[in-house]
């Protein structure tokens, strides 16, 4: 049998499924203010992984992602522990803003401190109420405000849990991404829980193939570290493409911009991304955006109005792009909720 758990000082048995509200400081108008954690606790021992979303309050795929998740008959047999904390950064939320109301960034301020900056208490709480609890954990991001990200993982590869996490998750592209201090997932390795990323969509916006990607990549990490059992749909299985590297290609002046590519898309260093022009001139001149690299286009911009030095697209390398592209598009045709009958319980967001 599995341990209780307790969290914000209340017992979670083997067998229970209970939302937790982890008390965290009050508003300015002193209404109270807490983060509510959803504890699905299976009966037999096993892993606990926690799943979270925004920690960037703007960032609202991984709380749809989440909220499909928490309700799946997948879920059913559960070993272990799910913890799943929808919402991280409420004060954002709230004010679908990516920050704090003192502009701090959350995933720049764990593990944080309980006598700390309002982010650092935050980052605090979440680390001594959820992460000291875990063996693994998945975090689930967007793209800023007014960019898109295709479905990817960001992952440390040095670390072979980490890997076969990412792995396991069947993102159609791992980026092999270094640790940062300050990350949610440099405070959690540092307490010996790996932990990967999922970025796909744009921030405040619903995208409906990174929700069901999102959902089913959750599911089969829990399958690979033992939480639920193997599936019984011996479906093939793409290996992920990793990249080694990414780099951003720039506006190189300001003004109105034109997208010739699209999210997804196979390019070779020198191709024609996008041309940038004043939106009024007599010579009516126009700046054409080259690709810096050979690769696939994992990011852009999703707002024509440009300032010089602005990142415009994403691209990471990779040694055959092209077979990138395809199974980019493999992916995507995979999850067409017109076709794809494997998670059929909830209806798609158009």
């Amino acid at each position: 049998m599995a341990e209780p758990l307790i969290i914000a000082g209340e017992e979670i048995k083997p067998g229970q499924n209970r939302t937790i509200e982890v008390p965290l400081p009050d508003l300015y108008m002193h209404t109270a203010l807490s983060m509510p954690v959803q504890v699905i606790s299976g009966r037999r021992t096993g892993p606990v992984m926690f799943v979270s979303a925004a920690v960037h309050g703007d960032e609202i795929n991984g709380v749809e992602i989440i909220r499909r998740l928490v309700k799946s008959k997948s879920l059913k047999g559960l070993r272990g522990t799910l913890i799943a904390i929808p919402v991280v950064n409420v004060y954002g939320f709230l004010n679908q803003s990516r920050y704090l109301p003192d502009r701090r960034d959350l995933n720049r301020c764990f593990p944080g401190s309980d006598e700390g900056s309002l982010a650092a208490r935050l980052a605090h709480s979440f680390m001594t109420e959820v992460v000291q609890h875990c063996t693994h954990g998945v975090d689930l991001h967007t793209a800023a405000i007014h960019r898109d990200n295709l479905p990817q993982m960001r992952a440390d590869l040095s670390n072979p849990d980490v890997e076969a996490m990412a792995r396991a998750f069947d993102a159609p592209v791992i980026v092999n991404s270094g640790l940062i201090e300050g990350s949610l997932r440099y405070a959690a390795l540092e307490a010996n829980v790996p932990v990967i990323v999922y970025e796909a969509g744009e921030a405040l916006r619903f995208n409906e193939l990174a929700i069901r990607a999102g959902v089913k990549g959750v599911i089969e990490v829990m399958r690979k570290i033992g939480m639920l059992a193997p599936s019984r749909q011996k479906a093939k299985k793409r290996d992920p493409f990793v990249a080694r590297s990414s780099v951003w290609v720039r506006a190189p002046q300001s003004g109105i911009f034109r997208m010739l590519v699209p999210m997804g898309a196979s390019v070779t260093k020198g191709d024609l991304l996008g041309m940038v022009a004043a939106p009024y001139g007599k010579d009516n001149s126009e700046t054409e955006v080259f690709a810096s690299s050979s690769g696939v286009i994992i990011g852009r911009t999703n707002i024509p109005l440009v300032n010089e030095g602005e990142a415009l697209f994403h691209i990471a390398r990779f040694s055959k792009p092209d077979e990138v592209a395809e199974g980019v598009e493999a992916f995507h045709s995979g999850l067409n909720p017109a076709t794809d009958s494997s998670m059929p319980e909830e209806m798609p967001i158009i």
